[in-house]
């Protein structure tokens, strides 16, 4: 098996070898494109069915729209397009002949579906409108890595239509506590939670709000975000519902999204220097038995015993492999599955099998525990909750002792250089201050808190007095 870099002394080849030595991708011919293989797309269809269901508990109902989208209609919105001019996909050709309007290989899709959204909202009983749609989108990367910044990659956009700005409010504050509930819950990921600065707010929104993870090497990742577009959007595309007065309205909006980087955000956030570290929630194995014999007669009592504790765990809802090849010695196997992050590997044995037990091994902290295998149905269920909180546990430990106060840029700077995270400061900049920061330290503001500060405080920057905070943080 192909060796993985240190973690610690190289974390960017050591996140390109995780990706490939795990089998979660590989390159395609298209820069800045990748082919999600088997064991990668499992992950991504445990995340997608489950926030779908949570999706679909809001009242909300899936669609798909078009990938190709006129030109034209991207042009209507001023900030959108500016915003995304950079990385659109354009067709110019197709049929062998010159398009009478190029069309713009989505990016999102605003444009494409507030266009529909104008012909559906009528009246105040056509609201609000819950639309969801999982899709793929291009955008034109300079400088891409599997999952965390690709060309081409995997989201569901959520998009609503509402009759007044408080319940489209509402409905930005419902959607990013589902990402935070969602990534506490299932990926066992803390986040900070608040709204973006304005030079880091989605184009044409009046607000964005996020989530924010820490990785292991200091740098923080957006897993999800949720924006107020207001009625910029209706009235580009006069989205107008007749009130219960009867007079004309403008609908408020909002959008919503999670992508395939939330995969890229489990690595670098729970991996080690193994490999690969999958809260039990969203493995795609949640438990992985491995036989070890010599003899045929062996392999065959060896076996029939796993088939039988697999029958039990499979009865318990349990996600279980049972790898049976003899290509490949139980070594070989071991180091397979750890750097593949299954939180549970099952060992029997001859010597195992004739005293009626296993050995389990964890993942997370490479403990091993004898088990008798007729107990294994009913410890393995409670042992993957156990691994679950204690993995979200950890993940909160680093993140509370890797958020840092700092007064000014030469102790932000310090922070980030030998300790990274976030740096949590008073703020009274503007945008230009922001970039001004940026290109001093590397670090944005991932988050502008929605707590303020008890007494007024310097900003960082310009000195001013105020109570408002943000966090900085170099980023992915």
């Amino acid at each position: 098996m192909a060796k993985i870099a240190s973690q610690a002394s190289d974390f960017p080849q050591w996140y390109l070898d995780v990706v490939d030595v795990a089998d979660l991708a590989k390159h395609s011919r298209v820069k800045g494109c990748m082919i999600i293989r088997p064991y990668g797309y499992a992950i991504w269809e445990n995340i997608q069915r489950e926030l779908d269901r949570r999706i679909k508990a809001a009242g909300v109902q899936n669609m798909y729209f078009p990938m190709f989208i006129p030109q034209s209609l991207l042009n209507k919105e001023k900030d959108h397009l500016e915003g995304f001019a950079p990385e659109c996909a354009v067709v110019t050709h197709g049929g062998g002949q010159l398009l009478a309007e190029p069309l713009i290989v989505r990016p999102t899709s605003e444009t494409i579906m507030y266009d529909a959204f104008s012909g559906w909202v009528q009246s105040h009983r056509d609201l609000p409108l819950l639309i969801n749609q999982w899709a793929n989108v291009v955008r034109w990367e300079m400088r891409t890595r599997p999952f965390l910044r690709t060309t081409e990659f995997l989201w569901q956009e959520g998009h609503t239509a509402h009759a007044t700005k408080a319940e489209a409010e509402a409905e930005v504050a419902r959607a990013l506590k589902m990402y935070e509930d969602f990534d506490r819950d299932f990926l066992a990921l803390p986040v900070l939670t608040g709204t973006k600065s304005p030079k880091e707010t989605f184009a044409g929104a009046d607000y964005t709000r996020t989530t924010e993870a820490l990785a292991k090497d200091g740098k923080v990742i957006q897993a999800g975000t949720s924006h107020l577009l207001g009625q910029t959007f209706a009235k580009t595309f006069d989205i107008q519902f007749q009130d219960e007065k009867g007079e004309k309205q403008y609908v408020w909006q909002t959008s919503w999204g999670l992508s395939t980087r939330i995969i890229g955000t489990l690595i670098v956030c729970h991996g080690d220097e193994k490999g690969l570290v999958l809260p039990p929630n969203v493995a795609p194995h949640q438990v992985v038995m491995i036989p070890i014999y010599k003899t045929p007669d062996e392999r065959a009592s060896v076996l029939e015993a796993l088939e039988k504790v697999k029958a039990e765990l499979d009865v318990k809802n349990v996600r279980v492999h049972l790898d049976a090849r003899d290509t490949v010695t139980p070594g070989f196997k071991f180091n397979e599955w750890e750097v593949k992050g299954v939180p549970v590997r099952l060992e029997v044995g001859p010597r195992d099998l004739a005293a009626e037990t296993c050995v389990l091994a964890r993942r997370d902290t490479s403990e091993k525990t004898p088990v008798a295998l007729a107990e294994v149905a009913a410890q393995v269920p409670a042992l993957l909750e156990t691994i679950q909180s204690e993995m979200l546990a950890r993940a909160q430990k680093h993140l509370a002792e890797h958020i840092s106060e700092a007064s000014d840029l030469d102790e932000m700077i310090k922070i980030l250089d030998e300790k990274g995270g976030f740096v949590k400061a008073p703020w009274a900049g503007t945008e230009l201050d922001e970039k001004k920061i940026q290109d001093k330290t590397k670090a944005t503001i991932r988050v502008v808190s929605e707590i303020k500060l008890d007494k007024p405080g310097k900003c960082i920057f310009t000195g001013k007095e105020t109570d408002t905070i943000v966090y900085f943080a170099r980023a992915y």
